[in-house]
């Protein structure tokens, strides 16, 4: 799984273990689904603290066709949010993206930063509203929260160069985006941008064969991507430590570890863990069902445990 994670190829794994290469397939279904439960029970539980997410898609050549990936990211910890697959890039692919960010965590006072595709800005005013308590009888009014804003950036291409770059807010103020720009990003000099998650696709890029941009690895089912994206993000979440997340070490006593830098994963700088886990770890969480299954008499230790 480790060798999956990191972008092997299955017929290198085949070669160096000797193993069937359906059963290195099976593993990676397994591991993906697993992933995926993981990623649901822990990142979209509503913890995280979004102040700055950015989103973009990437365009995967398949044998029969073209899919799209999108990926959110929250910049201030750099935590994958989840992601998203459709064959088309449409609004049904953007709102299932920004459904899962806004499971994972309160979107009162988020900043979204796209590109130029307009169907972000549409469905983030409908799908970040929340319910108006104004007093009166009857259901309350769905309303977009006064701390949203939403902010694109539009690259204008001259043959394969970018020629020019539009920044412009789309909800919220100009003064109040700068400001959480500056304190996001750590720069005073930070601008409207998705620079952030395009390096996450970059990740991505590396370590799934089917995205590379010129590749024989094509993808035959849509299954077989979505494997892939869960394993590849929980293991960014969980697993890989993240030089620009890092903190200077506290000077202690004597004995003490000699090393400056206290490294940390995305994770552990969105507070969700306390330490680096290991894809053993990943593989081995237990998450809990949904529902416990009604049965007579007590339930087995096992499933208390779990619950």
């Amino acid at each position: 799984m480790t060798l999956l994670a990191h972008g092997c190829p299955v017929q290198a794994i085949v070669a160096a273990f000797g193993v069937d290469e359906r059963t290195v397939w099976r593993w990676a279904k397994e591991a993906g689904m697993q992933c995926r439960r993981v990623h649901e029970h822990v990142v979209e539980a509503g913890r995280i603290e979004l102040s700055h997410v950015q989103a973009d898609e990437i365009r995967v050549k398949g044998v029969d066709g073209v899919f799209w990936l999108a990926n959110s990211i929250e910049v201030k910890s750099r935590l994958w949010l989840g992601g998203a697959i459709s064959p088309c890039r449409d609004r049904e692919l953007i709102r299932a993206l920004l459904s899962r960010v806004r499971a994972c965590g309160p979107v009162a006072s988020v900043l979204l930063c796209t590109d130029g595709l307009a169907s972000y800005a549409k469905q983030a005013k409908m799908i970040f509203r929340e319910r108006s308590h104004d007093g009166r009888r009857g259901r309350p009014r769905l309303a977009l929260p006064s701390g949203v804003m939403i902010a694109q950036a539009i690259k204008r291409y001259e043959g394969r160069r970018v020629a020019q770059v539009i920044r412009r807010v789309i909800v919220g103020a100009q003064a109040e985006v700068i400001e959480r720009l500056i304190r996001t990003q750590r720069s005073l000099t930070a601008v409207i941008n998705t620079a952030y998650v395009e390096r996450l696709n970059a990740t991505f890029r590396a370590r799934l064969s089917p995205l590379a941009r010129r590749t024989r690895c094509g993808v035959h089912k849509r299954l077989t991507l979505e494997w892939g994206m869960w394993l590849v993000g929980s293991s960014y979440n969980f697993c890989r430590e993240h030089r620009s997340l890092r903190r200077r070490r506290c000077s202690g006593r004597e004995g003490a570890s000699t090393r400056r830098w206290v490294e940390r994963t995305p994770a552990e700088a969105a507070g969700l863990t306390d330490h680096r886990w290991s894809m053993e770890e990943l593989m081995s969480y237990v998450v809990p069902p949904a529902e416990l299954p009604k049965r007579r008499g007590r339930p087995p230790r096992w499933l208390l445990e779990a619950a």
